[in-house]
């Protein structure tokens, strides 16, 4: 038994190597770019922290601030060089800091259009493209594709080897335990990174729901007032640096850009994804050439039904809690009970 499991994972070692020794150029270049996506998107996250801290830190003063200062820690500028330092290594040519162990999965990708193509490719590009836009889509579909084929290959491998030797060392019982559990356990791995994708989606829409009210109530107050559409949009899209905001600013910037209003209304629906976002697109390009007076009525209808939407929202999410605290609350009474009741019944017992 230990000489066909470890044969199993030889055979998964060397396929594994072979694949990588056929990865070619345009592969590690798309590595080398989604890493220097990936760091990018950390400097951003990063500089957003600052910004943030400072913006909180901001409202002290006096000996408050000193305090807020030294318990909320220091800036994250180390961080950022680091990172910065590593774009340039790879913009360079220094190709040391990407994980080869995802490598081979470019070449499956390349070899098989079924896997380069398939559905789960169509699924992963479209959650893709609503993360990280058009530009970068198609590069971090091929990254998370690459990790999903080429992760149990190896890890499933190293968890049978290290199966394989308890299985000598120590008995046959824990040894297939351990290859069986081990490889089970590389696959829920591997899943939870496409799980990540999904979760990130999720959360990003819901972020996106909860935003959209202040969004339409600022663009209707702005319009109503005498604003013109895209000027509206702009002032609103710069206010805050969430989600939603951040979209609208791809969508300005797209309008600066002299792109079609249409074609960049319809990237706007297409990046959020979500009814509200779309009904306020669509709303606004069917009365381009109205003037501000129908779309004003039209934003503030929407924006009085996007804050009755949210009161219901928050009324559902307040039931869901008390539903889930309904099971703590009554094993709290119950030991409560227990903890009265015991010492009576000791009492009576003892007379």
């Amino acid at each position: 038994m230990p000489s066909i499991i470890l044969t199993f994972a030889t055979a998964l070692t060397v396929g594994w190597l072979i694949l990588l020794t056929r990865v070619t150029r345009d592969g590690w270049i798309a590595a080398a770019y989604n890493k220097v996506v990936n760091n990018i998107a950390a400097i951003e996250k990063q500089r957003l922290k600052d910004r943030r801290k400072r913006e909180k830190l901001s409202r002290y003063s006096g000996i408050a601030a000193v305090w807020m200062k030294v318990f909320s820690g220091g800036n994250s500028e180390k961080a950022v060089k680091t990172l910065e330092r590593s774009n340039n290594r790879l913009r360079n040519g220094d190709l040391r800091s990407l994980n080869i162990l995802s490598m081979p999965g470019y070449v499956l990708q390349r070899e098989f259009d079924a896997i380069g193509r398939g559905s789960i490719h169509k699924a992963i590009m479209a959650k893709s493209y609503e993360l990280y836009g058009q530009k970068h889509a198609e590069n971090k579909t091929k990254q998370l594709l690459a990790q999903l084929l080429s992760y149990p290959i190896i890890g499933v491998a190293a968890a049978l080897v290290i199966g394989a030797l308890l299985t000598g060392l120590v008995n046959t019982k824990i040894g297939l335990a351990v290859s069986g559990i081990g490889a089970i356990l590389v696959l829920v791995l591997v899943y939870a990174l496409y799980d990540e994708l999904n979760d990130q989606v999720k959360k990003r829409r819901a972020a996106i729901g909860q935003q959209f009210p202040n969004v339409v109530s600022k663009l209707a107050l702005l319009v109503t007032s005498g604003m013109i559409m895209d000027s509206a949009w702009k002032a609103t899209a710069y206010s805050q640096c969430s989600e939603l905001y951040q979209e609208m600013r791809k969508t300005s910037d797209e309008l600066d850009n002299l792109v079609n209003p249409e074609a960049a209304y319809g990237n706007f629906i297409s990046r959020c994804n979500t009814k509200e976002t779309a009904k306020l697109a669509s709303a606004i390009m069917q009365n381009l050439s109205k003037g501000n007076a129908e779309i004003g009525k039209l934003l503030t209808d929407m924006a009085r039904e996007a804050w009755q939407e949210r009161r219901h929202i928050a009324k559902r999410d307040a039931e869901k809690a008390n539903s889930r605290l309904m099971i703590p609350t009554m094993m709290l009474f119950i030991a409560i009970l227990v903890m009265l009741m015991v010492p009576v019944a000791m009492n009576f017992s003892g007379i």
